[in-house]
This record gives C-alpha cells, sequence and structure tokens, in this order.
C-alpha cells in the first residue's frame, strides 16, 4: 500500500479549483460593476429645510360602534325587536399637499392637509314575523349608508432609516384633525348622525423610492378616531337607541410625489 502525498490530492483537484477561481472573479466583477453603475438619484429635496409635494389616497373607512345599556337591557320593548347594528368597511379616496420640514437626515415633521369622501355602511338586523320560519320569526336586515366629506390637517412624525442607494424605509404617526364640510342640521337629516369635528391618532410605515426627477412613496396607515361622535335624539331610532358610542376608523394607501 503505497502513501497518497497532498500534492497529489491538489493536482486531482487542480481542475475544480481553478474553475471555482474562474466563477468567483467573474460573479465578484459582475457585483462591482453593477454597485458602480447604480445612479444616486437626488430627487425628493431630502437636504432642504422645507420641500413640497402631493398625494393621492384610497382608503376603507368603517364606524366602530359601542352598544347602549337600553339595547343590553331585555327589558327594554322598544329595541326588542332589533338584533344587532353592524357597520362594515366601504370605499372611499383622497387627495391633498405635502409640507415637509427637515429636523435631521432621518427625521421630518409633516403636515399634509387632505380632502377625504367617505361612506359608512351600517346594517341594521331586526326581527319580522315570518310564518315560514321555524317559530315564527324571521330576520330582516336594513342598510343604512352615511355620506360625508371631510377637510383634514394631519400633523407627523416621520423617521426615515438610512438610505441604501435609491430606497429608504420609514415610518409615520401623529394627530389628524377632522372637520365635516356638511354643517350639523343637514347632517342630523342622516340615518347615522355624526358630530362635525374629530381627532384621530394615525401610525402607518412605508418606502421612499427616489427616481430622476421625482421621489415616490408609497404608504399604507392606519387612523381610529378619539372623539366620540355619536349625537343622541337624531337619525334612525333603531341605531340611535342602540348605541352609546360611534368612533371612525380607517386603513388608507397613500400614493407620495415629492
Amino acid at each position: 500500500m503505497h502513501t497518497t502525498h497532498v500534492r497529489n490530492k491538489l493536482h486531482l483537484c487542480r481542475g475544480k479549483i481553478v474553475f471555482l477561481i474562474f466563477l468567483f472573479s467573474i460573479v465578484s466583477n459582475g457585483l462591482y460593476a453593477q454597485q458602480r453603475h447604480i445612479a444616486i438619484h437626488h430627487s425628493g429635496n431630502d437636504d432642504q429645510f422645507i420641500s413640497y409635494g402631493f398625494f393621492l389616497a384610497a382608503h376603507s373607512s368603517s364606524l366602530r360602534v359601542k352598544y347602549s345599556d337600553a339595547f343590553m337591557d331585555p327589558a327594554n320593548a322598544g329595541l326588542s325587536n332589533v338584533r344587532a347594528v353592524m357597520t362594515s368597511f366601504s370605499p372611499g379616496f383622497a387627495l391633498g399637499f405635502l409640507v415637509t420640514t427637515r429636523l435631521h437626515d432621518q427625521v421630518n415633521i409633516m403636515l399634509t392637509p387632505k380632502v377625504g369622501f367617505y361612506e359608512h355602511k351600517t346594517d341594521v338586523q331586526v326581527f319580522t314575523d315570518a310564518s315560514n320560519v321555524a317559530g315564527g320569526v324571521g330576520i330582516n336586515t336594513v342598510p343604512l349608508m352615511t355620506e360625508e366629506t371631510l377637510v383634514e390637517l394631519p400633523l407627523l412624525f416621520k423617521y426615515k432609516s438610512e438610505r441604501f442607494n435609491n430606497t429608504r424605509m420609514f415610518f409615520i404617526g401623529g394627530v389628524n384633525g377632522q372637520l365635516r364640510t356638511k354643517n350639523q342640521e343637514e347632517a342630523d337629516e342622516d340615518p347615522v348622525v355624526l358630530r362635525g369635528r374629530d381627532v384621530a391618532l394615525e401610525m402607518g410605515m412605508g418606502f421612499d423610492l427616489y427616481f430622476k426627477y421625482f421621489k415616490f412613496s408609497p404608504e399604507i396607515r392606519f387612523s381610529h378616531g378619539l372623539t366620540n361622535l355619536y349625537r343622541p335624539g337624531f337619525g334612525d331610532p333603531r341605531v340611535t337607541d342602540s348605541i352609546s358610542d360611534i368612533r371612525r376608523k380607517s386603513i388608507t394607501l397613500y400614493l407620495n410625489f415629492q
């Protein structure tokens, strides 16, 4: 039995070693060339103290309702035929402007005034007489729709990651003051009556994408109303007598351009 030398082993693997070195060289050169030819765009005015832009937004909004003590009382004959008050999400859209103040390369304060168009859908389930149903009782769903236009003034804090080539991730949050354009007398004719002023807490995240002539920032944001909008004594009594608290909530996709 003869001894196998290390030199012989290297000689047998020489072809594989040369191939791996050649492949590694090609990949390294390709990555270096790709990185070297990435054009870094300076659009978006990140270095300016104040910059401007605009946005388009699509949202899905709903109302959060809280049942009243009268609805929970089984002895209340006035609401005995109301089974449930349920809300669902409805689509809408908004548009507005961006005013960005630079505090730091990664920190901005933003004022984003906008006009939003909302629809709120509320379904009231009531018991009805039905001779063809076991027990003689059926359930009927009554859809109610409330439309409103809001002028909104979100004041937001934006924290951005460090820029990587032409991309940045960011988190955003703040408060949003909302004012309805319709006066209260007209709003009192709606089936579900809401007060005209609200303040909402907003939180979201997105990406800054830098192009040659502009910065594009898609963003998703969640909004939760902080004010009880319930106005007793107005609207459909099956709703107003059954609930004691109404608050707005929405999920919005923003397309920001700067």
